[in-house]
């Protein structure tokens, strides 16, 4: 079946089931390698991207419920050579460890950030939780993510 996606602002028509995982046609179909397979459970978010605003697990979603909506990816927000504000903050504050997790934690960090621009430090901790990172940098992905809302680095956080 012929499918047309709108990912990171154009169009396009994959050849694809209906049921494929989202994260399939975007990996195989479009090449957008930016969101990865980690569980295809719904339970690491490796496979984040945002759709009409909202952080989904691209693994869960079947591509035929992403016609008509808007889909945006890692590679929509910036490039290595210039790379958006949330890339850059997660650069700066070293988040990356092996580097699985990054681009899923950047979709959901973005699409925090768009809902709740400076968020309180309780609102980042539960707007993060659905990712998680299996090398530990999470107090550097918080720190990136206060810094690209323009927080303090290192707030006092509520017992």
């Amino acid at each position: 079946m012929s499918l047309t996606l709108t990912v990171n602002g154009a169009d396009h028509v994959v050849d694809a089931d209906p049921a494929t995982p989202l994260l399939y046609v975007l990996r195989d179909d479009l090449r957008l390698n930016g969101a990865k397979f980690g569980c295809g459970l719904g339970q690491c978010g490796a496979c984040t991207v945002i759709v009409d605003g909202q952080a989904v697990f691209s693994c869960l979603l079947p591509a035929v419920a992403a016609q008509g909506r808007k889909v945006l990816t890692v590679e929509g927000l910036g490039t290595a050579a210039a790379p958006g504000p949330l890339q850059k903050a997660f650069e700066t504050e070293q988040a990356a460890q092996c580097g699985y997790c990054i681009a899923g934690m950047i979709m959901r960090a973005k699409a925090l950030l768009d809902a709740k621009p400076r968020p309180g430090e309780a609102e980042i901790r539960a707007g993060m939780q659905p990712n998680l990172c299996r090398c530990g940098t999470h107090m550097r992905i918080l720190r990136a993510v206060r810094r690209a809302a323009g927080l303090p680095a290192n707030p006092a956080v509520p017992a």
